[in-house]
């Protein structure tokens, strides 16, 4: 019994080792099999151990080893002479003898599975190369779509192609605007807002997607009942402005052309004095006049011309005059003007609503109570009027030449002056229309027209400056549609209330000042186009006065008469005015004049004169004058609003500084030595940083906007604190063409003479200064910045 128990034992697990045995029972009984060799037994004892030894690489091997263990230990239990030498380095594979546990047919160890983790791997890579593969087709099949419905954006050198602004400025065509300039004069209206609403449907007709109408209510000046009146006291005669005697008939007593000619905001009142000739009202005419004789409480019979108006009545009223008659002289006007007879309107308003000064008229704010500008009672008369005060002998009138109407010294008369003029709160609208750039649309260009009129008076100005503008405006918007846009903003504006001292404009930008002193790069003024046909006047400043000449050179043909014309930096009328004086923005103007008679006929175009509606026809009938300035103005503005970098010079500024110190008196060492230096700045500006920047391929996006932001703001520097009434602040900009010194040092020079006094000199000199010096400054700051700038990347 006791032989028997390892038998049943054995018997006792059949199962277990039933696959062992199916593949090692002939190692079990080595020497006794006659079908199995030592070699043959060799090799396939080493196929199992490599098979073993694959098996026991997989995870679980831990495990096995130790099962393995255990069942090594119990079959050299069982059979103590087994010789299994061959299979000893690798321990007994349980795991690999399990799944032949689970397969009783199987026969052959040569055939074996591939490992489950290359299985695994192999599924794996080729479900994440399929997915990649599906996305990659997905976005391939979404950017060409995308691409087909929005089409991107022109590239950065399609604005500058010169082709592109011959396809614009080529869709300007004189019947266009000649087309729009007749539909505007035949709009019925009332007042201001009734045209602002018709130029609002204009300009959105042609595709200009943001237009809003802006409205401020001001303080106007308006004409009274009836017309004022002149009356001289020794004859008891009677005369309205216009030189006609007074009348009750009711046609002449409101006939608009008597009404309007006023003075806005003068004072009101009956005033009568003696008369006292003070010619133009220069320095050296008052000093002549206070030599012989008490001027105060009288009034002045004033010529226009030559200086600013606003300066010369300043002078008179701090001499005492109590009265104004104002007049032009017939030999400062044109030969082909025929105004001799006709009275005008002038504003004595420096600019804005009275009421708000240096802050916009908005809905709370504080309204002062300035109905009158000035002391001054102040009256326009007619030439024709003039003379019949001033009594000329008749020998004084010779065919071959004009003589100047003169006051004989022996005469001395007596007028009343009666001046009744409204003073009002209206609506003035400006039309603000957006055509935003495509890579810098915080950057401004303001191009900027009116539509402010007195019901026909001031002529048809006002007419042509808004075609112009629609015309060039429709040009631009045909090829918006087709794809392109500037690189930069381009605002349009039609001004309201410019002719009572450009409040629309003024009051705008005192709105929005702290944007536009932040994104305005230029002003483009279109305020008369037309007002003669002998010459091209062009105007800019003197960074924009290279561009200016460059764009007449473009546009100008032969029968428009316009090369050769020389850019000046002088003061100019309209809606400008702000943009140069307050925010320092370099400004441009091209316009057409007639020939200047004098040399005094420098601001007669302060005068507003009452001009039928075919004036303007009479002087362009074929309409190519204003072809020419919308073309010469169109290329101006795309320039500014496409280059990559603004094409403002800095040189030309520091070489207009040293020009207006040439053969002055006061050119002191220190002014002449802070110039010097401005000059040697500017020329390494000019070098070191436009030309290369004007180099496609060293336009790196960053340093050309820094470059931007420093010739944006070139010219604030010469902005001075005060100026006297009438003068520009910006003392880049000259009286006009016949001076070259800076203006505020001319008018020191004169208050010396009047009050023998050398501080408002001083005063002047000491700003004079300070604003070159700052320019200076500011030109080497942009230098260092550079320099930083590149020393860093380096």
């Amino acid at each position: 019994m006791g032989e028997n128990e390892p038998s049943a034992a054995s018997a006792a697990q059949p199962d277990k080792k039933m696959a062992y045995h199916k593949v090692n029972a002939d190692q079990r009984a080595q020497g006794h099999s006659p079908y199995l060799d030592n070699d043959e037994l060799q090799a396939t004892a080493l196929e199992l151990e490599w098979d073993m030894e694959k098996e026991l690489e997989e995870p679980g091997f831990d495990h096995f080893r130790l099962d393995g263990a255990a069942q090594r230990h119990l079959g050299n239990s069982q059979s103590p002479d087994l010789d299994l030498e061959p299979i000893q380095p690798s321990s007994s594979p349980k795991g690999r003898f399990q799944r032949l546990q689970e397969d009783p047919d199987y026969i052959s160890h040569y055939t074996r599975q591939a490992p489950k983790s290359n299985r695994c791997s192999f599924f794996r890579i080729l479900k994440v190369f399929c997915t990649a593969l599906i996305l990659f087709i997905f976005g391939i099949v979404i950017g060409y779509y995308a691409r087909k419905k929005c089409p991107s954006p022109p590239t950065p050198q399609e604005p500058n192609n010169p082709h592109i602004y011959h396809e614009i400025l080529k869709e300007i065509k004189a019947e266009n605007i000649q087309q729009i300039y007749r539909d505007l004069l035949q709009f019925p209206r009332e007042d201001d807002a009734d045209i602002a609403v018709k130029i609002l449907g204009q300009w959105r007709s042609q595709g200009l997607e943001d237009v809003r109408l802006v409205n401020y209510s001001v303080l106007l000046d308006l004409p009274g009942p009836s017309s004022n009146t002149v009356t001289l006291q020794n004859s008891g005669e009677c005369f309205y402005p216009s030189g006609q005697q007074c009348s009750r008939d009711p046609k002449t007593l409101h006939s608009q052309d008597l009404l309007y000619s006023y003075a806005a905001y003068s004072a009101k009142g009956t005033l009568e004095a003696e008369l006292v000739d003070v010619q133009y009202g220069t320095m050296e005419d008052l000093l002549q006049i206070q030599a012989i004789t008490n001027v105060t409480k009288k009034i002045a019979l004033l010529k226009l011309g030559q200086s600013p108006l606003l300066y010369k009545l300043s002078l008179l009223e701090d001499a005492g005059f109590g009265g104004v008659l104002l007049y032009t002289d017939p030999c400062d006007l044109p030969k082909t003007a025929d105004l001799a007879d006709k009275a005008f309107m002038v504003s004595l308003n420096s600019g804005g609503d009275p009421s708000t000064p240096g802050y916009a008229s908005i809905d709370g704010s504080y309204r002062q109570n300035r109905l009158n500008l000035t002391t001054l009672l102040v009256q326009p008369i007619s030439a024709v009027l003039a003379r019949k005060l001033v009594s000329p002998p008749e020998d004084t009138a010779q065919k071959d030449r004009c003589t100047p109407l003169q006051l004989p010294a022996a005469g001395k008369k007596t007028i009343s002056l009666n001046i009744q003029s409204v003073t009002t709160y209206k609506t003035i609208s400006n039309v603000i229309g957006y055509l935003k750039g495509a890579v810098f649309p915080d950057r401004y260009v303001v191009i900027g027209s009116h539509h402010s009129s007195l019901k026909g008076y001031g002529g048809q100005g006002w007419a042509s400056s808004t075609a112009v503008i629609t015309a060039l405006l429709q040009a631009l918007m045909a090829e918006v549609k087709r794809g392109w846009r500037p690189d930069r903003t381009v605002v349009f504006c039609s001004w309201g209330g410019t002719a009572f001292g450009n409040i629309g404009s003024y009051e705008w930008a005192e709105d929005l000042k702290n944007v536009l002193q932040r994104n305005v790069v230029a002003y483009v003024s279109l305020h008369n186009p037309v007002t003669g046909n002998s010459t091209l006047h062009p105007v800019a400043s003197p960074s924009l006065q290279q561009l200016a000449a460059e764009s007449q050179s473009f546009n100008c043909v032969e029968k428009t008469r316009c090369p050769g014309s020389n850019v000046s930096s002088v003061q100019i009328q309209g809606d400008s005015d702000y943009f140069i004086n307050h925010l320092g923005v370099p400004a441009t103007q091209f316009s057409y004049e007639d020939i200047k008679a004098s040399e005094n006929s420098s601001f007669l175009s302060e005068a507003l004169f009452p001009v039928h509606a075919t004036k303007t026809e009479e002087l362009d009938p074929s309409f190519s004058l204003h072809e020419t300035i919308a073309k010469l103005t169109g290329q101006v503005t795309l320039q500014i609003a496409t280059d990559p970098v603004l094409p403002f010079n800095a040189l030309d500024i520091a070489l207009e500084v040293q020009n207006s110190l040439k053969g002055d008196e006061a050119g002191i060492p220190q002014l002449l030595a802070v110039a010097s230096r401005l000059r040697d700045t500017a020329e390494l500006f000019q070098s070191d940083e436009m030309r290369p920047a004007n180099d496609p391929k060293e336009r790196a996006p960053v340093r050309v906007r820094m470059l931007n932001d420093v010739l944006q703001g070139l010219e604030k520097s010469f902005l001075v604190h005060r100026a006297p009434p009438g003068l520009y602040r910006n003392i880049l900009y000259r009286l006009d063409d016949r001076t070259s010194q800076f203006s505020v040092l001319l008018e020191a020079l004169e208050h010396c003479k009047l009050h023998q006094s050398n501080e408002t000199m001083q005063a002047a000199l000491s700003e004079v200064l300070n604003s070159i010096n700052s320019a200076q400054v500011y030109f080497k700051a942009g230098l260092d910045v550079f320099e930083t700038t590149l020393a860093g990347k380096k």
